[in-house]
């Protein structure tokens, strides 16, 4: 053959394969699409495919031996889709309509994993530079700064004086303490956690595990965080100040505990605490084992049975990853554990109250507690993430109630010890009578004066 001939014929092959590969990407979407792309064309074609050249490509392909063929008995349609997988799609592309991908959607729902949460006020109101900063504190999040904050007001409320308010001020800036503690609990655990928490699901967005910010700029915002927190800390007394010192051990040591035993539960029930010491310090300037010990225990076992909970919505996660917690430590007897601590947290308030001398209307109010906490734990879905979720938050409740029993306890004793009241002026008026009526018989006999004679 000529050599013109030779290049005619190899400029017409290039110019039909030219045409073919335009088509192509319009095979692979109608293949995986549910809506075909819009045509070219004003009239729609009959065809399936966009031209008949592609449909002889797609015929050609298969005829052509595969080491792998269908198994498809319709051969047509079953080359079709087999040769446009195999061969025209990249080998990263997921099909999007495959029966396997359906199949997980379905196990997905049913394991419940969290719907995506609404818009929160720091996306809303923050600039853009500082909302990885307000992510990173958990503003967004405030369960966690409650869940400190509650062991906290529950030991000033305590610690008061019988019949009188608790001290404001000190309920103010243990607000803020806890606000700036869990931040910097945070921050700690996201910079140990970072290569960890890019392979969990539920953390890989958080602003260190998706890059957002580097651990140099982490570092400089945990240092702010713990400046804030030593002003408050100096606002306290000398013993409060060396015993909220202290707690920072438990700050930074916590992120490591998973690493090394089934309790980090436990050990975060310890850090979470702490306040309940140190708000009764605050006020007494000292700690009475009676009330605090038992108060100090409920809260480590009440943070048992919530973080146990917590845990569950990352169970699988954490078998992949390799790092431990009370969920994979319990396994299907998590109800049966937590049950148990949910009933020593109980019997650890009611013990804390009586050493108080808190009057009769604590038991009661204390009841309604325990009343919210074993529908939490009879009620918990441990399979389904979404509802372990709630019942977790849910233990904002909880704290509330502790809170709400202790004050109007303290509130129903107000009238029988503060100066001034009904009651208090009624027994302070009966034991002047019967001082004065002793001294006057006693002056009457040592003068012998006549019953009637003036003193």
């Amino acid at each position: 053959m000529a050599p013109s001939a030779l290049l005619r014929a190899a400029d017409a092959a290039l110019r039909r394969r030219a045409r073919i590969a335009a088509a192509l990407p319009a095979i692979s979407l109608l293949t995986h699409t549910s809506t075909p792309p819009p045509s070219p064309s004003p009239s729609p074609s009959p065809c399936p495919y966009p031209n008949p050249a592609a449909r002889r490509h797609l015929t050609t392909l298969s005829r052509r031996p595969c080491p792998h063929p269908p198994s498809s008995t319709s051969a047509s349609a079953g080359a079709s889709s087999y040769y446009v997988d195999k061969i025209l799609l990249p080998t990263s592309f997921s099909h999007p309509i495959s029966t396997s991908s359906r199949s997980t959607d379905k196990d997905t729902d049913k394991k419940g994993i969290l719907p995506p949460s609404p818009v929160s006020w720091v996306e809303r109101l923050l600039p853009e530079a500082a909302r990885p900063y307000a992510m990173l504190a958990r503003l967004d999040k405030p369960i966690g700064t409650w869940l400190l904050a509650w062991p906290c007001m529950w030991s000033i409320t305590i610690a008061a004086m019988p019949g009188e308010l608790p001290d404001l001020k000190m309920l103010a800036l243990f607000g803020c303490g806890a606000v700036l503690l869990r931040g910097a609990g945070c921050t700690v655990n996201d910079l140990l956690d970072r290569d960890i928490d890019n392979k969990v699901e539920r953390t890989k967005s958080r602003p260190f595990a998706s890059g957002v910010l580097t651990p140099s700029q982490g570092v400089c915002f945990l240092g702010c965080q713990l400046l804030l927190g030593l002003g408050i800390l100096l606002q306290l007394n000398n013993y409060s100040r060396v015993l909220g010192a202290s707690s920072l051990l438990l700050v930074f040591s916590y992120p490591l505990m998973k690493r090394f035993t089934f309790w980090p539960q436990a050990y975060l029930g310890l850090t979470f605490n702490w306040g309940a010491l140190l708000g009764w310090a605050a006020i007494k300037e000292s700690l009475d084992p009676a009330v605090i010990l038992p108060l100090y225990t409920a809260g480590i076992c009440w943070t048992l049975v919530y973080d146990t909970i917590y845990a569950h919505q990352d169970k699988e996660d954490d078998l992949k990853v390799g790092v431990k917690s009370t969920a994979l430590r319990f396994g299907d007897s998590t109800k049966q554990w937590i049950s148990a601590f949910g009933a020593t947290s109980i019997g650890s308030l009611a013990l804390s109250g009586y050493n108080a001398e808190l009057g009769w209307p604590y038991y009661p109010l204390l009841a309604a507690a325990a009343a919210q906490l074993a529908w939490q734990i009879s009620t918990v879905d441990l399979s389904d993430r979404a509802d372990c979720n709630r019942k977790f938050v849910s233990n904002k409740w909880f704290g509330a109630l502790g809170q709400s029993w202790i004050d109007l306890t303290i509130a129903s004793s107000q009238e029988a010890a503060v100066p001034g009241s009904n009651l208090q002026d009624f027994k302070l008026t009966g034991n002047i009578l019967i001082q004065g009526a002793t001294m006057g018989k006693e002056l009457r006999g040592r003068r012998r004066l006549p019953l009637g004679d003036p003193l």
